[in-house]
C-alpha cells in the first residue's frame, strides 16, 4: 500500500514538473526569480542536496561492499541504487541553472584544469561512472570480492572529493566573507554522509519486513547515527554561525542576520531546525521508536527535508546582502532585487526532479532483478 502511495506521489510530483521543464528548456530565464544580484536560486541548492545524497548514499554502501559489516550486508545494493537516481536529478538542477547548457561540451574537450569548475564536472562524471560500474559488479553473481572492494575504495575516495568540493566551490569565493572559511570543504562530506544515513534508514523502514528483526537493528543503528550525525551538524552549524557573528565583519553578520531574523528565519527555525533537527532527535531516540517503521520512515523524510533546506540556507542569505553598499538602490528592475524566494517555475523543475528520483528508484525495486522486493524482504536478507 506504501509503495502505491509513492508511485501516485511520484507520479504527481513529475508531471507537475513538466511545466518547469518545458518553460526552462523552451522559454529560458524569463520567468525565475534570481537575477543580477541574487543569481543563485533554489536549483542550485537543491544541486547541493541531490549531488550530496548521492555521495552520501556511495559511503552507505561501502559499509557492505567496502568495510563489510555484518550486519548491512545485503544494503549496500540499494544505496547504491539511490546514489544512481539521486545524483542525475542533482546534475540536472545545476544545469538548469546555466545560462547556455549546449556548452558544456567546452569543460570535455577546452578544460581549464586548475578551475575548480571544471574539476567538479569531471568529478561527477567520474563518479556517475564509478557508480553504474558499482551496480553492474555486485548485480553479477561471480564477481570477484577484491573487485568490487577495490572499485569501491575508488568511489568512496570519490564521493569524499566530490562532495567536499561543493564545499569548496563556495569557500573559495572571497566575494561572499560568510562563505570564505575553511569549515565547508570538511563539513560538506559530513553532511552528505547524514544524508545517505538518512535516505537509508527511509529505505529499510518503508520497503523492509517488519517481522525482520535483523532490520530492526539495522534501524536502530541507523537511528543512532542519525541522531549523532545531526549533532555533528548542529556543532558545524554553531562553529559557523558564532566564528561570523564574532568576526564582527558586516556581511558575514548581515549574511547571518538575514537567515537567522531576515526573510530566511522560517526556513532556518522551522524546517532545518524544528522539522529536521530537534523532532528528528526526539522520535529517533524514544525507546521502541525503532519498532515504527511509518514513523520512522517519516522522520528520515524529515531530516531530508531539514538538509535540503540548510543548502538554501547556505546560498541563500549569503546573496541577499548587497556587495557594495547602496547598490540595491543604484538600479532598479525586475531582477534586480535582493529579495528572494523561487518562483512557481523553479519549484516545478524541482517538484518533478524529486519525483522522478523516487519514481525511478521504485522501478528498479519492482523491476531491476537483483534489487527485487516484491515480497518486501529482500532489503535486508
Amino acid at each position: 500500500m506504501l509503495k502505491k502511495i509513492l508511485y501516485g506521489l511520484g507520479a504527481v510530483a513529475l508531471l507537475l514538473g513538466l511545466y518547469g521543464f518545458y518553460n526552462r528548456l523552451f522559454i529560458g530565464e524569463r520567468d525565475v526569480n534570481y537575477g543580477s544580484y541574487v543569481n543563485w536560486g533554489l536549483w542550485v541548492a537543491m544541486y547541493l542536496f541531490f549531488a550530496g545524497l548521492s555521495s552520501g548514499s556511495y559511503m552507505v554502501a561501502t559499509l557492505d561492499y567496502l568495510f563489510e559489516v555484518p550486519l548491512f550486508k545485503g544494503t549496500g545494493k540499494y544505496a547504491l541504487w539511490a546514489a544512481m537516481v539521486t545524483l542525475p536529478a542533482g546534475l540536472v538542477s545545476i544545469g538548469m541553472d546555466l545560462g547556455h547548457m549546449e556548452r558544456i561540451w567546452k569543460v570535455y574537450l577546452q578544460p581549464n584544469p586548475s578551475s575548480l569548475l571544471a574539476q567538479m564536472v569531471w568529478g561527477y562524471t567520474i563518479f556517475s561512472m564509478v557508480i553504474l560500474l558499482s551496480l553492474w559488479l555486485v548485480s553479477q553473481a561471480n564477481t570477484p570480492k577484491p573487485i568490487i572492494k577495490g572499485l569501491m575504495v575508488v568511489g568512496f575516495v570519490m564521493a569524499i572529493f566530490v562532495s567536499g568540493g561543493v564545499g569548496a566551490l563556495l569557500g573559495v569565493n572571497a566575494s561572499r566573507a560568510v562563505w570564505h572559511v575553511g569549515l565547508l570543504p570538511a563539513q560538506f562530506p559530513i553532511f552528505s554522509l547524514a544524508t545517505g544515513v538518512a535516505l537509508m534508514l527511509t529505505i529499510l523502514s518503508f520497503f523492509g519486513s517488519a517481522e525482520d528483526t535483523r532490520r530492526l537493528r539495522q534501524v536502530r543503528v541507523l537511528s543512532i547515527a542519525t541522531v549523532v550525525l545531526l549533532l555533528v551538524k548542529t556543532y558545524f552549524l554553531w562553529a559557523d554561525l558564532s566564528m561570523s557573528l564574532y568576526s564582527g565583519v558586516p556581511q558575514n553578520v548581515d549574511a547571518i542576520n538575514e537567515m537567522l531574523y531576515g526573510q530566511y528565519w522560517w526556513s532556518f527555525w522551522i524546517l532545518q531546525i524544528g522539522l529536521g533537527t530537534i523532532l528528528p532527535m526526539i522520535v529517533l531516540v524514544l525507546p521502541n521508536m525503532y519498532k515504527q517503521p511509518l514513523w520512522v520512515g517519516i522522520t528520515g523524510v524529515l531530516v531530508l527535508v531539514g538538509f535540503g533546506a540548510a543548502r538554501a540556507n547556505i546560498v541563500f542569505p549569503a546573496l541577499a546582502i548587497p556587495e557594495l553598499e547602496g547598490l540595491a538602490t543604484a538600479f532598479t528592475g525586475p531582477h534586480l532585487g535582493f529579495e528572494y524566494f523561487p518562483s512557481f517555475m523553479e519549484w516545478s523543475v524541482t517538484i518533478g526532479l524529486v519525483g522522478a528520483a523516487t519514481l525511478a528508484f521504485l522501478l528498479g525495486l519492482d523491476f531491476l532483478p537483483f534489487l527485487g522486493t516484491q515480497k518486501h524482504t529482500e532489503v535486508t536478507k
